[in-house]
């Protein structure tokens, strides 16, 4: 059955070509975004209209919610993409299986991978890739422009307003599986707290790691941060804070947890800057929620 499937997209595809070269310059009307920050650019360079469907990834704007979704874009299938007759697949080179993408291009389906490597660089290469594809390029430098120099100011104000004291130590908390997992070195969350300058305390460790209640208690951090879905997954926020490990930290005794939508945190995108005001307004927060050094020294009374 799926066969014949693709024997039909692959006739209509061929008859469709007849007449490819001469609308080849053409802006693509059947978009598919792979990759939330992808889709997040989409938008933001006014072409949200073209596309007909996402992956689950695909959380920001709201309007991308309401698209259909073709799974997630690192484990993607072949019948789901082709059942929506694009004419152009925008996707982060993340995305896969390999196989399947290559299949995609067989078919004659337009499929461009963009870049996807979770620094500052690639982000702003991102923007011009897609906004080439797109056939917008003159926006695509104007977005990419914009969106540095707001970044570049978030991490200037993040810099003036870092007190000389410690730094305040965190950790990013990723609920996908049974055990919560934490960001570590490699990781975007790594790279968004010392831009925001913060001190990842699984900053040894290399992507993510789970991370045991033993760890989480010993390891201290003033500030939790994690996602809005590991939030539902772990049951809400008293469900978190009465979580073994986490009710022994400061930053569960000093209520200093910070929930952030998903892809605010796990990706580089267009909010990159709203990202690190809220990540550094978060440390002021739990800085100012230290105890002070003198009261902890005051003897207590004795009766």
């Amino acid at each position: 059955m799926i066969a014949s499937f693709l024997r039909v997209a692959l006739c209509s595809l061929l008859t469709a070509g007849i007449h490819t070269s001469a609308v080849a310059a053409d802006p693509p009307q059947r978009v598919i975004s792979l990759g939330g920050s992808v889709t997040e650019i989409v938008y933001e360079l006014g072409k949200g209209h073209a596309l007909v469907a996402t992956d689950m990834s695909s959380v920001h704007p709201a309007q991308a919610t309401a698209l259909p979704q073709v799974g997630y874009y690192r484990n993607l299938s072949l019948e789901g993409l082709v059942s929506m007759q694009p004419d152009l697949i925008l996707a982060s080179e993340q995305a896969g299986p390999p196989d399947i993408l290559q299949r995609i291009r067989s078919l004659g389906i337009a499929l461009e991978t963009v870049d996807d490597n979770g620094t500052l660089t690639g982000l702003y290469s991102r923007i011009r890739q897609i906004a080439a594809a797109l056939k917008v390029p003159e926006q695509g430098d104007a977005l990419a422009e914009t969106i540095r120099t707001d970044i570049e100011q978030a991490i200037a104000d993040a810099r003036t307003s870092r007190s000389q004291d410690e730094p305040v130590s965190a950790i990013m908390l990723l609920k996908r599986t049974a055990q919560a997992q934490a960001a570590g070195a490699g990781s975007t969350a790594d790279a968004l707290l010392a831009l925001a300058g913060l001190e990842n305390v699984m900053g040894r460790q290399q992507g993510y790691k789970p991370v045991s209640a033993e760890a989480l208690a010993a390891l201290q951090p003033e500030l939790i941060i994690t996602t809005t879905s590991s939030l539902d997954a772990l049951g809400g926020k008293q469900a978190l804070l009465s979580d073994p490990g986490i009710r022994l930290t400061p930053a569960a005794k000093h209520e200093q947890i910070l929930i952030l939508d998903d892809m605010l945190i796990l990706g580089l995108g267009p909010r990159t800057a709203r990202a690190i005001r809220t990540l550094a307004q978060a440390r002021d927060r739990a800085m100012a929620a230290r105890p002070d050094p003198q009261d902890a020294a005051q003897p207590r009374n004795q009766n």
